[in-house]
């Protein structure tokens, strides 16, 4: 008995039969920004109603890094293995040093604070990409309810400064991930939550300058919506959905279905050679080892 679904043969060669999905701590409220410390051999996630960032270890199972955390969400590493956080409560993306201090990356755009910072990716010139939805000051739950001053946006920081980025046809922009070679951005549109809008994931093409071009559906997964992003290094698409994990082709077929028993928020591959799904999913957090690598960077 299979503990996947494979839409597509080439499915099979991803997943192992002796490999199978397991849990690896409860009891959290809505986990979120899972974010893979190699040197450290640890990961980062987010527990966000409880203002805190947690670590997991296999020696150690959770400790609290960081609390409060500003109602942290998404993370990742910049090139010289920082991490790079979106805080809901301070409304900002900053940077922790290697000693430990903080740096403001972003907190507002043309004199106006952002909405909540929620995703954030960043490019191999060391361009830092994130979205900036509604999500965390809707309600006091992951934040602080306020009214957005911004429209719902992706953004870029480079020496040069902050910029808005266009991205057509997003409503609301959540997840962020480069394909392998960074000539294309997908971005996860989660819509104006509770309402009909469309969710769904668009690619776009990145060009020289650091703009974005066309924007065409990528996908929609069949269940939920995609927020948390990932490719492998084959350029493959994983993405978080309401009932588990999908797997995509480079051309928006579907490939494969990983079944969670509750919501799926988000993923990151990690591991000693980023094999390893990590899997963030409402309660609990969750990995899968997988026969594929992660392309995320550093």
């Amino acid at each position: 008995m299979t503990f996947y679904t494979a839409h597509d043969p080439r499915f099979e060669r991803f997943v192992m039969f002796n490999a199978p999905l397991k849990k690896l701590a409860t009891g959290f409220d809505w986990t979120e920004g899972p974010v893979w410390f190699g040197d450290a051999d640890c990961l980062l996630f987010s527990d966000i109603p409880n203002n805190r960032i947690l670590r997991w270890t296999r020696e150690s199972g959770i400790t609290t890094y960081r609390a409060p955390s500003n109602y942290a969400n998404g993370h990742t590493r910049d090139g010289l293995g920082r991490l790079v956080s979106c805080e809901h409560g301070a409304r900002r993306v900053t940077r922790t040093e290697h000693d430990g201090t903080i740096t403001v990356i972003a907190d507002s755009y043309e004199g106006k604070p952002l909405n909540s910072p929620n995703d954030v990716v960043v490019k191999s010139d060391g361009s830092i990409w994130f979205s900036d939805p509604h999500y965390g000051i809707m309600t006091n739950y992951e934040g602080y309810a306020a009214t957005a001053q911004q429209p719902l946006s992706v953004y870029r920081v480079d020496e040069s400064g902050i910029r808005r980025v266009a991205t057509p046809g997003i409503n609301a922009p959540n997840g962020l991930c480069f394909s392998p070679d960074e000539t294309r951005l997908y971005v996860a549109d989660t819509g104006r939550m509770y309402t009909d809008d469309v969710q769904n994931v668009r690619a776009y093409t990145v060009t020289g300058d650091g703009t974005l071009s066309g924007g065409d559906v990528f996908c929609k997964v069949p269940v939920g919506a995609s927020d948390g992003i990932r490719c492998d290094t084959d350029g493959n698409f994983w993405t978080s959905a309401g009932d588990g994990v999908y797997c995509y082709a480079p051309d928006g077929t579907l490939l494969g279905h990983i079944p969670v028993p509750e919501i799926v928020s988000n993923i990151c591959f990690g591991g000693h050679a980023k094999h390893q799904l990590f899997i963030t999913a409402t309660t609990s957090l969750y990995s899968i080892t997988l026969n594929r690598q992660g392309a995320q960077k550093p």
